[in-house]
């Protein structure tokens, strides 16, 4: 059951990732409708769902911002490749989730400085994550010895992060057209009929 409620908040969380914050940030400093985005992007986060692989998706997601989305080609051809190195928002989310569902496992108790260092290092550490499937998990165990916590706590969730690398990629490649649409939109880029 906990690792159930692990799952739920982890879809939950990564839901508000995506259809909340991504939606905000299109409105607000780009003036795109979230809805119209997503109908748009929708194909390219599929099939970014489909490999787990933000580097293996940079084809289809280079199409989809250019001729879906109306982003300029040289805005495009420099931030998504960026993003898909660097813009890891679900891996970082799930190191942060994970990390506590593992404390709470082992009835470790991890203080505020704990909470900071890792939600720090948890963004550093998805900077830092290569775009192919998986690499959540060895870069959650660099999380863990941080603070304390046992490296054997991956087991417990190695079991449901298939399906949440699947969701992860996701909202990794919906959080890289948003992005290219902003920038383009800041540089006078995003063709506005398209």
């Amino acid at each position: 059951l906990s690792l159930l409620y692990y799952f739920m908040v982890m879809l939950l969380i990564l839901s508000l990732q995506l259809f909340g914050v991504y939606s905000l940030f299109l409105w607000v400093f780009a003036r795109i409708n979230p809805i119209a985005f997503f109908k748009k992007a929708y194909a390219a986060m599929i099939f970014a769902f489909s490999v787990s692989s933000s580097a293996a998706s940079i084809p289809i997601v280079l199409e989809t911002v250019k001729s879906r989305l109306g982003v300029d080609n040289k805005v495009a051809s420099f931030v998504i490749p960026v993003g898909a190195t660097i813009n890891m928002d679900g891996t970082a989310i799930m190191q942060g989730v994970a990390t506590v569902f593992i404390a709470n496992a082992f009835n470790i108790h991890l203080g505020f400085s704990a909470y900071l260092s890792v939600v720090a290092l948890a963004t550093l550490a998805s900077i830092g994550t290569a775009g192919v499937p998986g690499v959540g998990m060895v870069t959650l165990a660099m999380v863990l010895q941080h603070v304390g916590l046992p490296v054997e706590g991956i087991a417990m969730v190695l079991g449901v992060d298939r399906i949440l690398d699947m969701v992860r990629t996701g909202v990794n490649v919906g959080g890289d057209m948003m992005v290219s649409c902003v920038v383009a939109s800041s540089e006078r880029c995003l063709d506005r009929e398209v």
